[in-house]
């Protein structure tokens, strides 16, 4: 790859905008040790001092390959800086002030990509993307690198619906960053075995199992339990056992005969009344009306 790829200016239709992803930017440079930062071939419409820093007004995700340096902003601090190294993306958010820059004596290699859009907005408002946040831990990944040459050569070809194809690698690109720095946490300590541990005792026990039971096991309090087993699969223990069971009970509706009353004590429900009020408030339906969907309107579900 060229040390510098810069593409910019990207046509934008009303079309694109409608689709609710469009990309403004996309490039790789690679800075030498020593060199100065941002080089002259940065795009004026991007450059900015390392001695003020600057704001944009669109997000852009980038990720080091090679190198270190360091990041600051405004909501971080404007006068402290986060150290940057490869294998790590950050995040820039639009009005938003911001800093950064790579090590004198290890230069850097970055890719990037500018992007706006209802659907990034709605991310940011739900919290799966903080200002307070901005840098992911997600290692040196051939996909991610496969992801962002593959957008710089949609970008430079510019075929017929090439915004949508960019909409799907940035949201692509940002699931990544979110998923990868996610598990990075838990796989760099001793708290991943105890998830598994317990997602695997609640696959053998979930007609009877519960949550302080599988605290007890893991030699765990409840609530530190509940806390990193919430954080690592979103759920709470009590309503993953909710969802196995739920699941487990679409199948059998789904592919058997068994009398739905039946299916409902097998499944480690109280009662079928309770059953039939969680399986319609997650499924949109009752369970007579969903086996009659899966297997055929012929079929009597009671």
């Amino acid at each position: 790859m060229d040390d510098s790829i810069h593409i910019q200016y990207l046509a934008i239709s009303q079309t694109d905008l409608n689709w609710g992803m469009t990309t403004n930017s996309v490039g790789f440079q690679s800075i030498a040790p020593g060199m100065a930062y941002p080089p002259d071939v940065h795009p004026s419409r991007y450059s900015f001092s390392t001695n003020h820093g600057r704001v944009l007004n669109e997000f852009q995700l980038l990720y080091i390959t090679r190198g270190k340096g360091r990041f600051s902003s405004r909501s971080i601090g404007a006068d402290r800086f986060v150290p940057l190294s490869k294998g790590n993306m950050f995040l820039l958010f639009p009005g938003e002030w911001h800093n950064y820059s790579p090590d004198a004596e290890t230069g850097w290699d970055e890719f990037w990509i500018g992007f706006q859009g209802s659907h990034i907005d709605y991310w940011l408002a739900n919290n799966f993307f903080q200002r307070e946040k901005p840098v992911y831990n997600v290692g040196i990944h051939s996909r991610i690198v496969d992801l962002y040459q593959q957008a710089i050569q949609v970008a430079a070809e510019q075929k017929s619906g090439f915004q949508q194809i960019l909409a799907g690698i940035v949201n692509y690109l940002l699931g990544l960053a979110y998923s990868y720095d996610k598990n990075y946490v838990f796989e760099t300590s001793e708290i991943l075995t105890q998830i598994n541990r317990a997602k695997i005792l609640i696959t053998e026990r979930f007609r009877d199992i519960h949550p302080k039971e599988i605290a007890a096991e893991l030699h765990m309090s409840y609530s530190n339990f509940r806390k990193i087993f919430k954080e690592y699969t979103g759920f709470a223990p009590a309503q993953y056992i909710l969802e196995i069971r739920l699941t487990k009970s679409k199948e059998l509706l789904a592919n058997t005969t068994i009398p739905i009353k039946e299916i409902a004590y097998m499944m480690g429900f109280e009662n079928y009344e309770y059953f039939f009020t969680v399986f319609k408030k997650k499924n949109g339906t009752t369970p007579t009306a969903y086996r009659q969907l899966t297997q055929g309107n012929f079929l009597i579900g009671a």
